[in-house]
């Protein structure tokens, strides 16, 4: 047993012994070299470790960062404000109300100034600087305040509310420092990046974090694609957010209510293009095709024997698509050759394409596969308004604890429709077969089982042809989530 004892001890001195002098040497190569790394050592793979220190990076970068004050007239007048004060507390009239009534209503409305504060950065010589649309949206004056303390007015050269990107200029009699532009597609997650701003006016803040994920979207727009970081991102600190050898990687736009270390910003591949057409043009011109989409997921993709690309929900009468032959239903696989994987990239790449040019677009339809060529049209945002449904005159009725109604043209108009085939779920029984499938009242029903609906009289004959214990597929279009399938069994 003692031997045992020693032979124990003496193993594990010499395990200890060799870790003592693996840490020692790892902290020795550390403290030489910053960027080295004790888990690099360990493993023999590279890794980045925290840096040093992000002085020189920060002395560098921040003279071409600017402080961007605004101010916006407003007008107010008595209006409402002082209708409280004209009756008595039960509502009825105040005998001497009409005086006041006569003398707060005929004031004429004052304006007052608002002042708020933003960031951009200096994207060249000349004099133009990059910022966000809500810095400057609605500005009456814009004064650039740089580094060195210098103050300028600005004029707006475009801007876009799409991507929250707006583009101004500032006229100087001398060179001013640019910052060099990144690519932000090479940025992986877990990289180190840095934030210049003036969060809450604090000029030239400067915060350091790393890039938490990419892709991100966050429901502000139609191009979310943001880069999110933990680096402190907080209101005024509209900057850049930058790599570690200097250079602007995204545009700080976003951050989360209540959120601590969430911020976003948005890509500079994306922004550069933006900015490029706003300096030519002062506007910015996308691609449109005219159509409705929407992700394939688990239960779409059995229901089409499909793997990949972007379900067409609704055509445009009128547009691109529908001119080019394209239909509800069909499924893309890819434009130009460059397969799609999801409806924010068939989005991405349509408004990318300049307006008269033809996209080659490849679709399955019922599991053939076709090409057709669409002449790109130019973005409308007034078409993508929402309309607000109102409820349908119930004219039919199913079974398996619901009712539907054909889709007439006074029901089309109703719900803002824009084809009437299908029928409408009018009724879902609490205690039904179709409540627990988890269909819902509004639903259109458009095909069971692959077969098209037109009418109620066709939902009958399809439904009377299923037989007990059969499984029914329920293809089933939803105003607020697209296409769906619902398998419910008779």
């Amino acid at each position: 047993m003692k031997l045992i004892k020693e032979n124990w001890l003496h193993s594990n001195r010499r395990k200890c012994f060799s870790l003592s002098t693996a840490l020692i040497v790892s902290a020795f190569i550390c403290a030489c070299n910053p960027l080295a790394s004790a888990d690099a050592f360990a493993w023999g793979q590279p890794a980045r470790m925290v840096p040093q220190d992000f002085t020189q990076l920060a002395k560098t970068c921040s003279p071409a960062v600017v402080n961007i004050s605004t101010v916006k007239t407003l007008s107010a007048g008595p209006g409402r404000v002082f209708e409280h004060f004209f009756g008595g507390p039960q509502g009825q009239q105040d005998p001497f109300g009409r005086y006041f009534e006569e003398f707060f209503k005929n004031q004429p409305r004052r304006e007052f100034k608002q002042n708020s504060l933003g960031s951009g950065f200096i994207l060249d010589k000349a004099g133009y600087i990059a910022t966000n649309n809500h810095v400057i949206d609605g500005a009456d004056e814009i004064q650039v305040k740089l580094n060195d303390g210098k103050e300028y007015r600005a004029e707006i050269i475009g801007t876009d509310p799409s991507t929250d990107l707006a583009l101004i200029k500032i006229k100087t009699d001398h060179d001013l420092p640019v910052l060099a532009i990144g690519d932000s597609d090479k940025m992986d997650i877990g990289q180190w990046v840095l934030a210049i701003g003036s969060p809450f006016g604090l000029e030239h803040t400067v915060t350091a974090g790393i890039i938490s994920a990419k892709g991100r979207v966050i429901g502000a727009g139609p191009y979310d694609d943001f880069i999110q970081t933990d680096a402190s991102i907080n209101p005024g600190n509209s900057g850049p957010l930058l790599n570690m050898n200097g250079e602007v990687v995204g545009i700080n736009t976003a951050i989360v209510n209540g959120g601590e270390g969430i911020g976003f910003a948005i890509p500079m591949n994306i922004a550069n293009s933006v900015f490029e057409q706003l300096k030519k043009s002062g506007s910015v011109t996308r691609g449109w095709m005219g159509v409705g989409i929407q992700d394939l997921d688990d239960s779409l993709k059995d229901y089409y024997g499909i793997r990949q690309g972007v379900l067409i929900s609704e055509v445009f009468p009128g547009d691109p698509a529908e001119k080019a032959g394209i239909v509800p239903g069909d499924i893309i696989l890819s434009i130009n050759g460059k397969p799609l994987d999801s409806s924010r990239d068939l989005s991405k790449q349509i408004a990318d394409l300049s307006v008269g040019s033809k996209a080659e677009i490849k679709l399955d339809r019922k599991g053939k596969v076709k090409t057709l060529d669409v002449i790109i049209g130019r973005r409308d945002e007034a078409k993508l308004s929402a309309k607000t449904p109102g409820k349908p005159q119930e004219t039919g009725e199913g079974n398996l604890g619901m009712q539907i109604t054909n889709i007439t043209p006074e029901v089309a108009r109703r719900f803002g429709l824009s084809d009437t085939d299908g029928v409408m779920v009018t009724e879902v029984k609490a205690d039904g077969k179709s409540a627990a499938a988890g269909i819902q009242e509004g639903d259109i029903i458009k095909e069971i089982n692959h077969q098209p609906l037109i009418t109620v009289s066709d939902y009958n004959r399809i439904m009377g042809g299923i037989k007990k214990g059969e499984t029914a597929q329920f293809y089933i279009k939803r105003a607020d989530k697209g296409m769906l399938v619902i398998k419910l069994t008779p």
